[in-house]
Order: structure tokens, then C-alpha cells, then sequence
């Protein structure tokens, strides 16, 4: 499931780290982290067939410079709403990193379903997305392979979550996508100087109940 999991844990400092397995190897997430606070992860470079960093529920105050993505899926908040009763995941920031080929760039996930759990004071910051296919993702209906879904309503909530200095090749015509909950819609969601193109154009986004600017 893990190459390395951080649960439960403080003050932890991860780096230089290389992690490889094959691009289509399921369940294969590069570092995991959840139950934690005090977490940094530098200067790392992680090649996976499934996230290359997770952040679980009960994460806080984790930093995350200058790390390589790809193949993978990318970095991603979640999925969260696994359970009803679910810690939050507060000050994230992910700084300097390189997304190649990837599924995913910055996610942000949750299973359609009641939970007590949220997403706040995160931020992207100056990343690179090379031919990835969703760079910027918050996906509150997420459901894989589309069994066995719950078909509720999110109960995240997502606020403050910024993007900034976000570059680079969509291998797709929606480079951004927010779908988020009608039920607790995301809010204080701020993009400032996102430059991301598909075929050499404008790529295009996908919102749906999202306020920001």
C-alpha cells in the first residue's frame, strides 16, 4: 500500500528520498502521511503507479519543497469522507514541485458521503506540470473505477486553498477542475498566476459549486 507511512507521528523530516515502482503498479503510494503534525518532505523524487504523496485525515502543519512526481498520480489531500466521524487536514504547503506524465498534479479528494472532516490553509506553490492530466484537481464526488459509489453528498469541508505560480502542459482540455459539494460548497479558493496549456492553447476549467477568485 505504502512505500513509507508516517501515522501518528511528530516532528518528522523526510529527505532525499527516491522511491521507483512501474507506472501501472496499483496500490503503490510513495509516502503516505495522516494522524501527524510537524511534517517535512524534501528533495525527494517519486515515481509510483498510485499517489506519490497521500495525505490522510489528521494531518497538520505539513511542508512538502521541492519534490519530482512521475509517473503516478500525483499529490493528494485524501480521499477523505471514508469514515463519518473523520479529523481534519490544516496547513499544507506544497512548494516547488515537478509533476511528468502524471494521472494528477494537486488534488484535493473526497468520497460523496456525510463526515465531520475538512481541508483548510493549504498551499500550492510554484509547481511544474509537464503532459499531466488533471494538474489541478478538487474532486468531491471521487469514486474509482465508479463502483460501488456512495451517491450522497460531501460533507468536507474545503476552505481556503490557494494556487500559485502553477505552469505547464494539461494532456487534457480541462486543466482545472472543482467539483465540489453542493451541501458545503468550497470557498476562499484562490488561483494568482496559474499559466497551463493543452495543445499549445488556453486550456480550459470546470467548476461547479466553488466560490473564489
Amino acid at each position: 500500500m505504502f512505500h513509507i507511512a508516517i501515522n501518528g507521528c511528530q516532528n518528522v523530516q523526510i529527505q532525499g528520498v527516491k522511491i521507483i515502482a512501474a507506472g501501472d503498479s496499483p496500490n503503490t503510494d510513495g509516502i503516505h502521511v495522516q494522524l501527524s503534525t510537524n511534517v517535512e518532505i524534501f528533495n525527494s523524487s517519486i515515481k509510483t503507479g498510485d499517489d506519490c504523496i497521500s495525505i490522510g485525515p489528521g494531518t497538520k502543519n505539513l511542508w512538502i519543497e521541492q519534490v519530482t512526481c512521475g509517473p503516478g498520480h500525483g499529490i493528494s489531500i485524501g480521499s477523505l469522507a471514508k469514515d463519518l466521524e473523520e479529523e481534519g487536514v490544516q496547513n499544507v504547503t506544497v512548494k516547488k514541485t515537478i509533476f511528468s506524465g502524471t494521472q494528477n498534479g494537486l488534488r484535493i479528494k473526497s468520497w460523496a458521503r456525510p463526515s465531520s472532516g475538512f481541508v483548510q490553509g493549504v498551499r500550492f506553490i510554484d509547481s511544474v506540470m509537464r503532459n499531466v492530466q488533471n494538474p489541478i484537481v478538487i474532486d468531491q464526488n471521487y469514486c474509482p473505477h465508479n463502483e460501488n459509489c456512495p451517491g450522497q453528498v460531501s460533507g468536507i469541508k474545503i476552505k481556503d486553498i490557494k494556487y500559485e505560480n502553477i505552469r505547464g502542459t494539461s494532456s487534457t482540455p480541462i486543466a482545472i477542475k472543482f467539483d465540489c459539494s453542493p451541501k458545503n460548497p468550497c470557498t476562499e479558493i484562490s488561483l494568482r498566476n496559474v499559466n497551463l496549456t493543452y495543445l499549445d492553447k488556453d486550456a480550459q476549467s470546470f467548476c461547479c459549486n466553488v466560490v473564489g477568485k
